[in-house]
């Protein structure tokens, strides 16, 4: 994956008629039936966009997805269509701009609900547990760690809130109301598939994924698909398995450091969030360049990855 040194913070394209700027994806339409989505280098943290993009990060999240997008399309299909981003945009300096961070999907209607899947006990899990014994109604046995390998993985739909606001965690039959009981179960069952296929792989390569987020949309015939991003560090949580310990929280490839640097800095959590000092923007790039590294290109590359850190 070639990365860029230069930071994406608005794609602002012209040539497209822009639909939605989200958090970090800037979402276009290519007529009335596709879409362009842009990856761009933005960061949130405690939902409030950080003003200090990181470079690279678009690159990184459009080239993992694609590879897991690629991986997962025999569990259910994907939202990816076969067409280049360059060949919808007619501005040759906006083709440049948006190169290695956009793809082109179908245009499907997204589930009010988000699908995450936790095998670990982490996080909002944990605290939930604490203090209930149970995540999302799913109960919990007696005494388990912070950190620890869940007896099976469960699934914990949330809501998707609009930016600025913040998800809020439900139980599958909340989820069921929402969306209906079959697609409900569907999404559940594709989404443990994934996860369980998806660590299996990562655990060959050092990398525990303790829980993760996956998006699902529906097409013209009501047909389940797999939309947004897949398994990345934005969506995900990755732990190295060499320095996982039970009962501890271990360090991740996420923005979790960046989350650490804002709550040492007495910020109120509330807009306008503080700039990034230069040296936590390059750990923070790092960090997800050695997610790519370790998950796609292997050990080797990592090492690589490791060293410009």
């Amino acid at each position: 994956m070639a990365s860029s040194q230069e930071s994406l913070f608005d794609s602002n394209l012209s040539s497209l008629p822009l639909l939605r700027r989200g958090k970090v994806r800037d979402v276009y339409a290519v007529g009335s039936d596709k879409l362009l989505i842009v990856a761009t280098d933005r960061l949130s943290a405690f939902d409030v966009v950080l003003p200090t993009p990181i470079p690279g990060k678009g690159e990184v999240l459009t080239a993992l997805s694609n590879f897991w997008f690629a991986r997962t399309g025999g569990v259910i299909a994907n939202h990816l269509l076969d067409l280049a981003p360059e060949s919808v945009v007619s501005d040759a300096g906006e083709r440049a701009r948006i190169a290695g961070r956009a793809v082109v999907a179908r245009r499907l209607k997204p589930l009010a609900v988000e699908a995450i899947v936790r095998g670990y006990l982490a996080g909002t899990g944990w605290k939930d547990y604490l203090a209930t014994g149970e995540i999302c109604g799913v109960k919990l046995p007696k005494g388990l760690k912070q950190a620890g390998l869940l007896p099976e993985p469960i699934f914990t739909p949330s809501t998707k809130a609009e930016q600025g606001a913040h998800d809020e965690n439900i139980t599958f039959d909340q989820a069921a109301k929402m969306v209906g009981r079959e697609v409900a179960e569907k999404v559940r069952d594709a989404a443990i598939r994934i996860y369980h296929e998806a660590r299996a792989f990562a655990a060959t390569r050092g990398i525990i994924i303790a829980d993760t987020k996956m998006e699902f949309g529906l097409d013209d015939q009501g047909n389940i698909v797999l939309i947004d991003e897949l398994l990345t560090p934005d969506s995900s949580r990755f732990w190295p398995e060499s320095e996982y310990r039970v009962g501890s929280n271990p360090p991740s490839f996420d923005k979790q450091y960046v989350r650490d640097w804002l709550e040492a800095s007495g910020w109120d959590k509330k807009p306008p969030a503080p700039s990034l000092p230069p040296e936590v923007v390059a750990k923070t790039a790092g960090k997800y360049r050695q997610a790519y590294a370790w998950l796609v290109e292997g050990r080797q590359s990592a090492r690589a990855a490791m060293s410009q850190l």
